[in-house]
């Protein structure tokens, strides 16, 4: 289908006609059209083949006839036109909030402004304020609308920053707005690693009352837009937040469309027309009578297409719907299903809380046990343990064990894997932890032959180390991985019984979702889902660790501590027998 492709041609066309002061008529009938186009539920060239292209509403024969030479020739002869006439890239002139296309036209006329940078240029020389229209208060908001952008632009905003602020302003929505329903959507549901922007649906019988105490919370740092059933602000973390409002009878199908991902929306619109159907954020319709079928609930959307419902998480177009024709769909892991956390650090090493406090939070989590897992010795800036440290943590944990009991706390540590391809300590040495998990934290450019050996010569061979944490070392927004043959490192895990961590840290989330399914579905390695916790708070990171393994499609029975502190003993067991 080319409806997306050739909505866009019209949505250009609509702009520079707009730019070049064309009848605004014409402006307005070329929108309708690109949203008309954009909205078809049959592909717009099999419309063109049978003529029936002036049977779409909005479309008339000049029209049709512009969609028909784009289909044939790749281009529309007035758009082409219009480009010769304006340069395209003041649409993104007219994007900058302040500006609009009469004063990008200007701006083009009078100072041959035609970019972005040379729009900022001119402004911060003080050449836009003299111009008949703008004045000194106009580009003070052109300079502020240009910052906004650039803000907004600079990185998307973890996770572990969006999803707090989403609940937030879902909170303050509920206790001061006439709001009935409420669901944040978009990539928040679906848990990526990083946001762009946050999409909000509400149902009410006062939307007026709703926008109007949404422009006035105080996450808002401006608003972008204020209308009647959706507004658009910006928030004090350059994160645009986008509220709708929308009919209970829509609030399932609107559910489902706005939390995407696009890929998947599309994979469905082509399943139901094969159906004799057609989805949109209104419902789902019955192409022959137009009668609505479902909307209400998004369990039914999906339902409508014969389909079992899909959770969010996995909805990437990774074959997730032929799961769901075949109602296959995994019973994905839970936060409920955790029953410990192995990586966490105390004040042994570079961590804030005790190991007691540590153990009473992790039981006000429902936890069977955790692993303190504090740093060794070749750490220094961690405060690296040595041995006789740990000799010393080792005697407060079996103290803390028969206090708490039956909750168990488990002596590990965080050997690091140096560059020449050896541990902290000696194995003879390593055989007092009752866990050994190992890292990456040092000389990070050696290349990919020489990371990927000292990761397997170093741990994933060592008889003594159970988990590979942080595998690729990546911090999100700040540096990339480490460059690593991950198929080599998984297939001698294999052979090895070694397990992979998902590091549930907003700032790691490492490994992240593709690796975590590759390890599973590939070669069918277990996983942990840590915490890497260095702070009671931060014990609380484990529902992002869980995201991205629910977007990995892990059940519980691929995590090894979603088990009881019973099987998590006899897996501690597995790897002592390996070394007799």
């Amino acid at each position: 289908m080319r409806n997306k492709e050739v909505a866009e041609k019209f949505y250009e066309l609509a702009k520079l006609a707009e730019i070049a002061g064309e009848n605004p008529f014409k402006v307005r009938a070329y929108l309708e059209a690109a949203r008309r186009i954009e909205n078809l539920t049959v592909p717009i060239e099999d419309l063109a083949k049978e003529n029936k292209l002036t049977e779409i509403k909005g479309i008339g024969k000049s029209i049709a006839e512009k969609i028909e030479q784009y289909l044939n020739t790749g281009k529309i002869e007035k758009l082409e036109m219009l480009k010769e006439k304006v340069p395209p890239s003041l649409l993104e002139l007219e994007k900058v909030p302040g500006l609009g296309a009469k004063r990008a036209k200007i701006l083009y006329e009078t100072l041959g402004i035609k970019t972005v940078d040379e729009l900022r240029k001119a402004a911060e020389s003080g050449k836009i304020r003299n111009l008949p229209g703008f004045g000194e208060k106009t580009e003070k908001k052109i300079l502020e609308g240009l910052k906004s952008m650039r803000d907004k632009t600079v990185d998307r905003v973890l996770l572990g920053i969006a999803y707090p602020l989403a609940q937030s302003i879902v909170q303050e929505l509920k206790e001061n707005s006439p709001v009935d329903k409420i669901q944040v959507c978009g990539s928040i549901r679906r848990m990526k690693e990083t946001i762009g922007d946050i999409d909000i649906l509400v149902t009410s019988e006062k939307p007026d009352k709703v926008m109007d105490e949404f422009v006035k919370l105080p996450q808002v740092k401006e608003v972008i837009v204020k209308g009647d059933t959706k507004t658009s602000i910006l928030t004090h973390e350059n994160l645009q937040v986008d509220l709708r409002v929308v009919e209970p009878s829509s609030f399932g199908a609107a559910i489902q469309y706005f939390t995407g991902s696009r890929q998947h929306n599309i994979h469905l619109r082509e399943l139901a027309i094969k159906k004799g159907l057609k989805i949109n954020e209104y419902g789902v319709f019955d192409l022959s009578t137009n009668k609505k079928i479902a909307g209400e609930r998004e369990e039914d959307v999906y339902e409508a297409l014969g389909l079992q419902w899909i959770p969010p998480e996995m909805r990437e177009d990774r074959g997730e719907i032929e799961l769901a024709e075949e109602h296959r769909i995994p019973v994905l892991i839970e936060l409920k299903d955790i029953k410990g956390d192995l990586h966490m650090h105390t004040t042994y090493s570079d961590g804030t809380a005790s190991i007691e406090d540590m153990a009473k939070e992790a039981m006000k989590l429902g936890y069977e046990y955790i692993v303190i897992s504090d740093h060794a010795k070749a750490l220094g800036i961690a405060n690296g343990l040595s041995m006789e440290r740990y000799l010393e943590e080792k005697k407060e944990i079996e103290t803390l064990n028969k206090k708490y009991a039956p909750f168990k706390i488990f002596l590990g540590t965080e050997l690091n894997i140096l560059t020449d391809g050896e541990l902290d300590f000696s194995d003879e040495q390593l055989g007092i932890f009752d866990i050994c998990l190992a890292g990456i934290h040092t000389a990070f450019n050696q290349s990919k032959e020489q990371m990927t050996k000292r990761m397997i010569l170093s741990a994933i061979r060592n008889p003594y180390v159970r988990i590979i944490v942080h595998p690729t070392g990546r911090i999100l927004n700040g540096r990339g991985g480490f460059d690593l043959d991950l198929d080599k490192l998984f297939s001698e895990a294999k052979k090895r019984g070694t397990v992979f961590e998902i590091n549930s840290s907003p700032e790691r989330l490492d490994l992240n979702d593709l690796n975590a399914k590759k390890a599973k579905e590939e070669y069918g390695l277990r996983l942990s889902i840590d915490t890497d916790a260095h702070s009671i708070d931060s014990l609380h990171n484990m529902f992002y660790g869980v995201g991205v393994a629910r977007r990995a499609w892990l059940t519980k029975d691929d995590v090894i501590n979603a088990k009881s502190l019973k099987e998590f003993e006899t897996f501690l067991k597995e790897r002592k027998s390996r070394r007799k």
